[in-house]
């Protein structure tokens, strides 16, 4: 019976995540068919999933999707008032016919910004100020997509915080992890800097090929200057600096503090004296205002949303602008139903796989059936050398995307442990979490992010799976091949 329910999961799988890859069937359907046929499959009876799947999912994602909805408020305030417009006029005239160099940059700013940020509130705050200059250089809607989440993920191998798994779980050195990010850092960043030529190409660009080997070497250089040199300075030059950078940052956010009250009453002051008939400069900080509140101050994120909102309503009002505003708000929420609605779907297949937020009081106390039923398939795939390590795992690299079991958003750390359990080498563990991640991080169509992208870019998701997975499946592979280097 067992057999058979794990080769019926994993043909519901497969063949719903088949029909949207080659989108046959849109992932606003296929997520909750998917949910839906999986606990049902593994055992759940279908009162629990019509309750605990599909009613409770429906809000698992509740708090990503509010802060779309206020993040969608304040890009359509900005389109309608003309600062979006003259932003990008302006992005355009200083870009020049440099759009790798742009590219580059904003690929570099995004990766130092999500080193430390985290969540959809900061990625909407980033974009909103990323992608307009992407799209004035001339880079495609598609392109700059691409440019954000490759970044994003980046970035995402460098957080701090998302290497505690690695050294309380698994029981890492903080040097042997420090070392594979490294590793995989440079090498996602080359496949970034081949994406971007590719693409803008793709887009009617001229390629200039020294320029670029300038470029890079430049950036390389300096990157493993910060990212990897600090790491090795005497552990008192070490602490010294990081005091001298703490006392320079704390002067500088009471700084920034103290100008953002005098743009709060500057905007003010001209909103009440009614000279806004034209875009002011203090309009610009308007994408601004947010990300630094968040940053610096720790506002909450709707909390700095809000505070943008009333910054860019101030800053660009005129006669009739409260009605700006209120079409602003419903218009906002409008434009964003579409990823709100994908967003419910996969909050349904997450309670799915990994089961609802709590199982106490449930028929399920002592585990979710999903989990029970793959536990023991995924302890006979451990392999035994580096290289069936490669294979195996390049292979079965996709099914990081659609929260399938390689998915560390989806049942990826509950199979890591089962590894662990079986035997498998810590090391060799955490470099398939990060390599494969980058499959999960940047193509992978039920991330919020890739949700909110697409809908802001206007371009459709499986659109993006379909441009980028090949480069994370190259990232993968070579993440792959470093990590049994290092670890078997």
């Amino acid at each position: 019976m067992e057999t058979l329910q794990i080769i019926l999961l994993f043909g519901v799988f497969l063949l719903l995540s088949v029909l949207m890859f080659f989108r046959k069937i849109p992932a606003l359907l296929a997520l909750p068919i998917m949910a839906f046929l999986i606990p049902l499959i593994s055992g759940v009876n279908i009162i629990d999933v019509l309750t605990l799947v599909i009613g409770q999912g429906s809000t698992r994602l509740a708090q990503a999707y509010t802060i779309a909805i206020f993040g969608s408020m304040l890009s359509i305030l900005m389109q309608k008032t003309g600062v979006a417009e003259r932003f990008i006029k302006i992005g355009a005239e200083l870009s020049g016919d440099k759009p790798f160099a742009i590219a580059l940059v904003m690929l570099i700013l995004v990766t130092l910004l999500f080193t430390t940020l985290g969540g959809l509130g900061a990625i909407i705050m980033v974009s909103t100020v990323v992608l307009p200059i992407l799209i004035s250089a001339g880079v495609s809607p598609l392109t700059t997509t691409g440019i954000f989440l490759i970044g994003l993920s980046m970035g995402g191998i460098f957080n701090v915080g998302n290497w505690a798994l690695y050294t309380s779980v698994l029981k890492l050195d903080f040097n042997d992890v420090r070392t594979f990010a490294m590793i995989m850092f440079v090498l996602t960043f080359l496949i970034a800097v081949g994406y971007i030529v590719v693409q803008l190409y793709k887009d009617g660009h001229d390629i200039n090929f020294i320029k670029i080997g300038f470029y890079v070497a430049i950036t390389a250089a300096a990157g493993a200057g910060l990212f990897y040199g600090f790491g090795y300075l005497p552990e008192g030059v070490r602490e010294n600096t990081l005091t001298v950078v703490s006392a320079v940052g704390t002067g500088l956010k009471y700084l920034v503090g103290g100008l953002i009250l005098l743009l709060f009453a500057l905007v003010f002051f001209r909103a009440l004296t009614g000279k806004n008939d034209t875009v002011h400069w203090t309009a610009f900080f308007t994408p601004v205002i947010p990300l630094i509140l968040i940053l610096l101050f720790s506002f909450d994120i709707i909390a700095g949303f809000i505070a943008g909102l009333l910054f860019g309503f101030a800053a660009t009002y005129k006669k009739k602008g409260m009605n700006t505003l209120v079409r602003s708000i419903l218009e906002g929420g409008a434009v964003v139903m579409p990823a709100v609605a994908l967003m419910l779907g996969i909050g349904m297949l997450l309670n799915a796989v990994m089961g609802p937020g709590s199982l106490a009081n449930t028929a399920y106390e002592s585990g979710w059936p999903v989990l029970s039923l793959l536990q023991p398939v995924m302890k006979g795939v451990v392999p035994t050398n580096a290289l069936s390590y490669i294979i195996i795992f390049t292979i079965a690299a996709p099914l990081a995307l659609y929260r399938g079991p390689l998915n560390v958003w989806g049942m990826g750390y509950g199979i890591a442990a089962i590894f662990l359990a079986s035997g498998m080498a810590p090391g060799a563990i955490m470099g398939l979490l990060i390599s494969v991640g980058q499959i999960q991080g940047i193509s992978d169509p039920t991330n919020t992010q890739n949700v909110w992208l697409a809908n802001e870019m206007r371009v459709d998701v499986q659109k993006i799976l379909w441009n980028t997975l090949p480069y994370a499946w190259l990232a993968a592979l070579l993440g792959l091949i470093a990590s049994s280097l290092l670890f078997y």
